[in-house]
């Protein structure tokens, strides 16, 4: 009979993210991009893949966000299986900047460096599947998912936006943070599948995923799909979303989570 996985401590997960961030901090500008276009790509696939769900007009709501998020745990999947820099999970290395193992000044580097990144990976895969007229799936049906995703996204209240990019960056790095837990590839789809999928099928705002979601509807409705208004999905609303989104991911990864469990295992008390 197998011997059951043991899970390590909190303080074992807390020095296994320590050691992550300080390996993050001192890759190279080039590297670091590098892997972050790779993580916009395969954060932009797990989209791909909610898409053909939400294409499907047939599935009641409930269903259609669950299984839609099931679908976009692809992302994430790849991201911690294949490895790759993620603006939202690497929110995290603020735990070792508050521990002393490198200057905020690098964790500030990095994170512009990967959002760089994760964004024109993500243009990337708009650019492919538009060329691949991959809209044109289901008669059209995929197309329309695109704009109506889009346009449901740039119509919320910007206030609205930085909350749920705050809930959904909780779910994220908890993700990632269980990852740290577990080495088997079936057990880091394992660490990652609810928390992602619960992100997605409750509407909250990952501003890596919007960086593929927004330009892909905003590139389907300019080809006349979707029965939004042109004026609807526009730049203006693109660029706030991303940029409350971003806010909101920060202060859930970074401040909820990263600097939470810096203080309940890495904080040296005062004398």
């Amino acid at each position: 009979m197998a011997e059951p996985v043991q899970v390590p401590a909190g303080a074992a997960l807390a020095e296994r993210a320590l050691a992550a961030g300080e390996a993050k901090s001192k890759l190279t500008g080039a590297k670091a991009f590098l892997l972050a276009c790779l993580a916009g790509l395969f954060i932009g696939m797990g989209g791909m893949f909610m898409l053909l769900v939400k294409a499907d007009s047939e599935l009641p709501f409930a269903l259609g966000q669950v299984l839609g998020g099931l679908a976009f745990c692809l992302g994430l999947f790849l991201v911690v299986t294949a490895g790759a820099e993620l603006f939202t999970g690497n929110n995290l290395m603020v735990m070792g900047a508050l521990s002393g193992r490198y200057p905020f000044s690098k964790v500030l580097r990095n994170w512009v460096i990967v959002w760089l990144g994760n964004l024109v990976g993500s243009l990337v895969l708009v650019a492919i599947l538009y060329f691949a007229d991959f809209g044109a799936m289901g008669a059209g049906a995929v197309a329309d998912a695109m704009v109506a995703v889009a346009a449901g996204k740039v119509a919320l209240a910007p206030s609205v936006v930085f909350f749920r990019g705050i809930m959904c960056n909780v779910l994220v790095c908890l993700a990632v943070w269980m990852g740290f837990a577990v080495g088997s590839v079936a057990d880091k789809l394992a660490a990652v599948l609810l928390p992602i999928c619960a992100f997605v099928a409750c509407g909250f705002e990952h501003c890596v995923a919007n960086m593929f979601l927004l330009p892909m509807g905003w590139v389907a409705q300019a080809s006349g799909a979707g029965a939004v208004d042109a004026a609807v999905i526009a730049l203006p609303g693109v660029a706030l979303n991303l940029a409350l989104a971003t806010l909101g991911n920060l202060v859930g990864g970074a401040i909820l989570v990263g600097v939470g469990y810096w203080f309940a295992y890495l904080r040296r008390p005062r004398d």
